[in-house]
């Protein structure tokens, strides 16, 4: 099977399922999309459309290939319709481990030619979603980041029966589509990315209920602080390229020493009163009242402009 060949079922058609088609389509694949409620399934072709060929106006996707995939994206009635034919199954519901687990077993009889499953889920374990399947060697969790169809991360994380030929297979595929996979050796709650993005999100959160900071303003920290930082190295090799002349040894002692009052201050609340939650929706909404669709599609713009930068930078 070549790469051009791949046929994928994606079901789920939630935020997370809808980006997922569009990245497929925008590469000109097959796609066939199902979900159990009629009225999100007979929205998603034209969102799914959408958002394809906006790749293709931010330079993200081929128009071409983007026209050929829209031409065959379909809806599936039922779950075997959907299925019957695909290579790629791609499980985007709600995270809900019993309908996951029940979805997959469904996959068992409804989906005999596919080579892959795999669940979306930032929550579970993959052998825990595939507790009751046959077949838990073509299984594996492939957690993307949010858009999924612009930004590149999926974390694959294997299951203790995966296939690893297989897991090679979907590592291919994923490259094909102009993603990067990482693996995840050791599977914990929130992988590897959400756990980061948690340990941010509280400290920032922290900063704008006592304050410190504003929220537009903490956003531009963030962004054009460490995230452009961390966009080109992440943070170990920012922290390499740092120490400049220095030994490494000596320079992550010394962080290390610096940080120590830091780690001390942090936030270490493990939950978000109402109250506080109430307080920061405000806050969010007062900063960007009216204006998310044009923030949204500006945000795209630097994100692809951002994209093209370190794609052609790793080229030179």
């Amino acid at each position: 099977m070549s790469q051009a060949q791949v046929r994928v079922a994606v079901v789920g058609v939630g935020e997370i399922g809808r980006g997922w088609a569009a990245m497929c389509t925008a590469a000109g694949w097959p796609v066939t999309m199902f979900d159990n409620s009629t009225e999100a399934l007979d929205g998603a072709p034209a969102i799914v459309t959408g958002r394809a060929r906006a790749l293709a106006s931010l330079g993200r996707a081929n128009e071409q290939e983007v026209e050929q995939g829209v031409a065959g994206l379909a809806v599936g009635r039922s779950l075997l319709q959907a299925c019957s034919e695909a290579h790629w199954i791609i499980e985007s519901i709600d995270e809900d481990l019993l309908a996951k687990q029940k979805l997959f077993e469904a996959f068992e009889s409804v989906a005999p030619k596919a080579r892959i499953v795999t669940s979306s889920t930032s929550g579970f374990q993959p052998k825990d979603v595939a507790a009751r399947c046959r077949r838990p060697d073509r299984t594996l969790v492939a957690h993307p980041m949010n858009p999924p169809d612009l930004l590149p991360l999926v974390e694959l994380v294997p299951g203790p029966h995966t296939d690893g030929t297989l897991l090679e297979v979907v590592k291919g595929w994923l490259r094909a589509l102009g993603r990067i996979p990482v693996i995840i050796r050791k599977p914990v709650p929130g992988n590897v990315a959400g756990r980061i993005t948690a340990a941010v999100w509280r400290e920032a959160i922290d900063l704008v209920l006592k304050g410190v900071i504003d929220v537009d303003d903490l956003d531009r920290a963030v962004s054009v602080g460490p995230g452009l930082a961390w966009a080109a190295g992440g943070p170990h090799l920012t922290l390499h390229l740092s120490a400049g002349e220095r030994k490494l040894a000596q320079f992550v002692q010394m962080t290390c020493h610096d940080h120590e009052t830091r780690w001390a201050d942090l936030a270490s609340w493990t939950k978000l009163e109402q109250e506080d939650q109430h307080r920061l929706i405000h806050a969010i909404e007062n900063a960007y009242a009216e204006q998310i669709e044009q923030i949204r599609r500006a945000r795209n713009r630097r994100v692809a402009a951002i994209l093209r930068g370190v794609e052609e930078a790793r080229t030179d």
